[in-house]
């Protein structure tokens, strides 16, 4: 039968496995600040993903990359290649997103400034919060995003700090957003697989 699916063109699951390995997501942690969530929504979001088996799913801590401010150094510190090293590496993005002033973090903003083609042709979703579920927030992302050619999925679970988080502080998320989680999720490996294509 391998004979005759070679001849003939066809492919087993096994032999796709093989030819096409598993993608790789990464879910950005967008806070560096002392006191931040962001770690619990991480696991969260990873505890989740890792139950699917469709992908291979790591948390990126942009806080374990000291980036310095863009224009600010000479640009030789060996987390900024580390940085770059790692977004080459994986297929997608999840980005963990929390609003400040209606916008993304500095943090985040910076790290994304300091890659250019690590970020070109994959996709990404988002997981956001802040009182008004960080929807401010995410749709500044978009734009960003757009502009490092990254395709962002539409489905984007928001969380609100009034209904997700014991004291503001203790990640309790409600039932609802494992339906979000999973359409976005969904899409975040359809859309990642595509745009491999064309890497």
């Amino acid at each position: 039968m391998g004979f005759l699916n070679k001849l003939f063109g066809t492919t087993t699951k096994e032999e796709k496995t093989m030819t096409n390995p598993k993608l790789k997501i990464g879910i950005i942690l967008g806070s560096t600040r002392q006191g931040r969530v962001s770690p619990q929504v991480g696991e969260w979001v990873k505890g989740i993903a890792d139950q699917r088996g469709d992908a291979d799913y790591e948390i990126v801590d942009i806080a374990d990359y000291n980036l310095p401010f863009l224009g600010t150094t000479d640009g030789t510190e060996p987390g900024i290649a580390a940085w770059n090293e790692k977004l080459a590496s994986l297929d997608g993005f999840v980005f963990v997103v929390q609003e400040y002033n209606h916008s993304i973090t500095g943090a985040l903003k910076n790290a994304i400034d300091f890659a250019r083609e690590a970020w070109y042709n994959k996709a990404a979703g988002i997981v956001s919060y802040g009182s008004t579920g960080g929807a401010r927030a995410a749709e500044h992302l978009r734009g960003i995003l757009g502009e490092v050619k990254v395709a962002d999925v539409r489905t984007h679970p928001t969380l609100s700090l009034f209904t997700d988080f014991e004291n503001g502080s203790v990640f309790k998320p409600a039932d609802l957003h494992q339906t979000n989680m999973t359409a976005m999720l969904d899409e975040v490996i359809a859309w990642s697989g595509a745009l491999k294509t064309i890497r």
